[in-house]
């Protein structure tokens, strides 16, 4: 599997606070099945300033720890940025680090308890570069868990959306769980990601959220979302959409 939203390079926000935190997490995700982690600090302005060279050199130093610990995790670099105006005008300059830095695509992050009103323009303008943003965990956005219509709307032009595995299983709460499943039969979901934090808690595991959507969605649906289409994005390919799952079906399967 590939984890492609894991808060693992250490010291650089909130998620990993140390080399050796981060070891424990890379062996964690082995353990599930992840042979594939795109490290992805916040960056936002004057909390988290992580810039391109800076997280590069720590994908760097991290990935060269890890073969030398002997644990056959590899690192790729990314970022989460939080979604200001400014965003296109720095993309356009070369400041920011894309998935897997193939200029392809672009993890933002909305505030948890509304959509920002520029939202719509500033992907708009991302996606004029030739750039795709992806929408982190969603679900966890009251704005989208009130109007899943206005996600609906930015996924009809090309937004792509990726749900924490750990929505799935429950951590965050039944409320979250019900609108990832959700956002899941309406075929809004293109990946799922651990957005790990550490070795515990929020780990970064991913086979217990598959075995949840194979259980409910089927295997296709849950290789899609953890295998097939995070590789086509660090690959800087093209995803395929999740079909949604029509009414009938889902109210005879409940």
């Amino acid at each position: 599997m590939i984890d492609l939203h894991a808060h693992i390079l250490p010291g650089l926000d909130d998620g990993s606070k140390n080399i050796a935190e981060s070891l424990a997490m890379a062996e964690v995700a082995w353990e599930d099945g992840i042979h594939t982690i795109v490290a992805t600090p916040h960056v936002l302005q004057g909390v988290f300033d992580n810039d391109k060279n800076k997280i590069l050199s720590a994908v760097r130093a991290l990935n060269q720890t890890l073969q030398e610990q002997n644990i056959a995790v590899h690192i790729l670099p990314g970022a989460e940025y939080y979604l200001e105006a400014d965003i296109p005008l720095k993309l356009s300059q070369g400041e920011l680090l894309t998935i897997n830095d193939n200029g392809r695509y672009l993890l933002v992050e909305l505030p948890s308890a509304f959509i920002p009103e520029y939202t719509a323009q500033v992907l708009y303008e991302i996606q004029l570069q030739g750039v795709t943003p992806i929408i982190a965990h969603p679900e966890r956005n009251a704005g989208f868990t009130r109007k899943p219509a206005v996600l609906q709307e930015m996924i009809s032009r090309g937004v792509l959306a990726q749900v924490t595995s750990a929505s799935i299983t429950g951590l965050f709460g039944k409320r979250v769980k019900r609108t990832a499943y959700s956002f899941l039969k309406q075929g809004l979901v293109h990946l799922v990601s651990s957005d790990a934090h550490s070795s515990v808690g929020r780990a970064p595991l991913l086979s217990q959220a598959q075995k949840e959507i194979e259980k409910y969605h089927g295997s296709h649906t849950a290789q899609l979302l953890v295998i097939q289409n995070p590789g086509s994005i660090i690959e800087g390919e093209s995803t395929e959409p999740l079909i949604a799952r029509s009414t009938t079906r889902w109210k005879l399967f409940r």
